[in-house]
């Protein structure tokens, strides 16, 4: 039984479901795995949905009078999508388009959190991309050299109600996008026979000067028509680079892991202005290390399954909660008459506890509890 055939197909899902809790505001990755399998016209669509819970143990040391959000959870639900598709131009080069949200946030609160007031605060970066494959036979396998670009669209949204001047107890609401370019390159070998496969892969960073509006009570007394005044942000998102490796160890078995580095460090904080209001979260991170490793079997010609344990380590440094989490997933793969394949997953993410500590950090002496979040993925391929 040649395990490459099965044992890829159920990591790929456990991998989908360990991107959407890799560290930072990590979501999704692009499938270009896709580049990878036998065909001439492979599609591929699934999605992640994360439920996350972390709940208050400490409010903020300025938060709003007879208020707090102490025993409540602030992080919301999500969904990750993911679609891919890949065409065979020849037998030595292949090109795939792939869609996904690698990066996102969203947050809600039981009361208006912080200085700021915050009610619900989300983002999210939505990347359509293209990535070519160029293999090349070399000794027992092949190499291959990957290499395409992607355009981000990033989309802002906040809703507050401030109790610090100017704006104390004048609802604001905000809306920014942006756009931005580029692009990623990487090496893989890889051996079928033996289910080997070796790939590394960069990321490029973004830069984001979003614009949009922001709408308050306040703006309208200051004379803004409607109470509507345009308003602009700005912000990093890292580079990475993650070093990929499988290999067969006996007959219908495999052994995966990943070393994913990502530059975190840029992420310094998020300036966002209108009018007479300049504000920013500071985050002040520094970068992330994820560490992934597993096992998969093959059960037969049409079942194979997986099992990973993850470890982050955390990228906060003391202004926000993004803490060190470990993550345990498992995953199958079942192949159907048609020729289609149905790939299904789920983890459990344990959140460790954290506390507003950084000087100057607006929400000072907050803090949360350990948590968890629990991961489900599913995605369907078919192939001509």
């Amino acid at each position: 039984m040649r395990f490459s055939l099965f044992g890829y197909s159920a990591m790929g899902v456990v991998l989908m479901a360990a991107s959407a809790q890799a560290g930072g505001f990590s979501r999704g990755t692009a499938d270009t795995d896709i580049l990878y399998e036998d065909g001439n016209f492979n599609f591929r669509a699934g999605a992640t949905i994360v439920m996350p819970g972390h709940e208050f143990t400490a409010d903020p040391v300025m938060q709003a009078p007879g208020t707090s959000v102490v025993g409540s959870d602030y992080l919301d639900t999500y969904m990750i999508p993911s679609a891919a598709v890949k065409f065979k131009i020849t037998d030595n080069l292949s090109c795939a388009g792939t869609f996904t949200t690698p990066y996102g946030a969203a947050s809600s609160y039981s009361a208006p959190y912080g200085p700021k007031g915050t009610v619900e605060e989300t983002f999210t970066v939505a990347e359509f991309g293209g990535t070519c494959a160029a293999f090349v036979e070399m000794g027992r396998g092949r190499l291959s050299v990957l290499g395409g670009g992607f355009i981000e669209r990033f989309s802002y949204d906040l809703a507050s109600n401030p109790i610090v001047p100017p704006f104390s107890g004048a609802p604001l609401a905000m809306e920014l996008t942006s756009n931005a370019y580029g692009w990623r390159a990487g090496l893989g070998y890889e051996i079928p026979d033996i289910a080997l496969r070796a790939q590394v892969m960069y990321r490029s960073a973004t830069s984001h000067d979003a614009s949009g509006f922001a709408t308050s009570p306040l703006f309208e007394a200051l004379g803004a028509p409607g109470g509507i005044l345009p308003a602009t942000g700005s912000g990093e998102l890292p580079q990475s680079v993650e070093f990929k490796l499988q290999t067969g160890i006996a007959p219908g078995w495999l052994a995966f892991g990943s070393v994913k580095w990502t530059d975190w460090s840029v992420n310094e904080q998020l300036i966002v202005s209108a009018g007479p209001v300049d504000s920013a979260n500071l985050y002040h991170w520094k970068d992330g290390w994820t560490i992934t490793g597993g096992v998969g079997h093959a059960f037969n010609e049409r079942v194979s399954g997986v099992v990973s344990l993850q470890w982050d380590q955390g990228v906060s440094t003391g202004y926000d909660y993004r803490s060190e989490k470990w993550m345990l997933a498992s995953g199958v793969s079942l192949k159907d008459d048609l020729g289609g394949e149905l790939r299904l997953g789920g983890a459990l993410v344990y959140l460790t506890s954290a506390e507003i500590t950084g000087a100057g950090a607006p929400d000072f002496g907050a803090a949360v509890d350990n948590g968890w979040a629990g991961i489900l993925s599913a995605s369907y391929k078919v192939k001509w």
